[in-house]
């Protein structure tokens, strides 16, 4: 296993540099393949704006890489859809999608849902809180599937800070706490042809959309766990690759939620084990208050929505 995981990494991690932005123009005008970008927000008004502002000037107006930039608003209460908006995306309230079945809270239900309002060949995922973006997080891990037709899953890997300092960074070497603590030796344990990806928790990859649309979506945290173990079992490990991309700067999460997190990306990991019954899908956890200890009690992400292809209004979209 270890001897395929290194024939992996020789074969399919590449850097941004190695893919020029001209040479991925050319493929993907030979193969006259379109582009989405897709943004999932919740309350991301202040750096929203500067993603879509970066993706639109280099990759749609200087470039013509990307097709369609839209942004999933997933209920933002501050000033998200309006940002997004003036900064030139396409901004879609995720309520809107597919009304007939009532959103549920969650990250990969927006994801999922994006699927129904977007029409590219390949479908790009990018977070809505980076900082100092760059438009290589979307042309290195598309340029591999507009130049290679045996790719059909990219993610980005990264330098993931835990802080920026002045002339370097801290911590630049983590992959992230959730990753470290609970994504990488879940892998490692039970899925190990994937223990060669960098950042398997990422919020940056891209797809094919002929493979997106076959695989169920986690609703929440668990989704991109869930699409990479997914993904493996239905393309093989060889359909699979990953860009290093730099340096990925972004608002880091208190203790509390990230354990929630966890919870429900082990709960993914679970289901796909098992598909038994989880038997306590939630989370106790605690805080010091006036008289001691107080527990707080959340629910564990449990639903998962099915492969694209088996919502009626999406074959029929597609088939129109």
């Amino acid at each position: 296993m270890l001897e395929e995981v290194e024939r992996w990494l020789t074969r399919r991690s590449w850097s941004v540099a190695d893919r020029p932005l001209d040479r991925i123009l050319a493929a993907k005008a030979m193969r006259s393949s379109t582009v989405s970008v897709v943004l999932p927000a919740l309350d991301e008004e202040e750096t929203v704006g500067e993603i879509v502002s970066v993706i639109r000037r280099e990759l749609m107006e200087k470039a013509p890489l990307v097709d369609e930039l839209v942004v999933i608003d997933s209920g933002s209460t501050d000033r998200t859809a309006r940002v997004a908006a003036a900064a030139g995306a396409r901004v879609v309230h995720r309520d809107t999608i597919l009304p007939r079945l009532p959103a549920l809270p969650g990250k990969g239900e927006v994801l999922w849902r994006s699927l129904l309002v977007t029409s590219g060949d390949i479908v790009c995922f990018v977070d809505a809180d980076l900082r100092e973006f760059s438009a290589d997080f979307v042309s290195g891990i598309v340029g591999p599937l507009l130049t290679d037709q045996d790719v059909r899953f990219v993610k980005a890997m990264y330098d993931r800070p835990l802080s920026r300092a002045a002339g370097g960074t801290a911590g630049g070497g983590q992959g992230g706490r959730v990753t470290e603590l609970v994504a990488r030796p879940l892998l490692n344990l039970h899925w190990p042809r994937l223990a060669g990806f960098v950042q398997p928790l990422g919020g940056e990859y891209a797809a094919r959309r002929s493979l997106l649309e076959r695989l169920p979506f986690p609703v929440g945290y668990g989704v991109e766990l869930g699409l990479l173990v997914d993904a493996l079992d239905t393309e093989g490990l060889d359909a699979l690759a990953q860009v290093d991309v730099g340096v990925r700067v972004h608002r880091h999460q208190d203790e509390r939620a990230l354990g929630r997190m966890a919870a429900a990306i082990y709960r993914t990991a679970q289901l796909r084990l098992s598909r038994a019954h989880l038997v306590r899908p939630r989370l106790t956890q605690f805080e010091r208050g006036e008289d001691g200890f107080v527990p707080r009690t959340h629910a564990v992400d449990t639903e998962e929505r099915p492969p694209m292809l088996e919502i009626a209004e999406y074959t029929a979209g597609r088939a129109a």
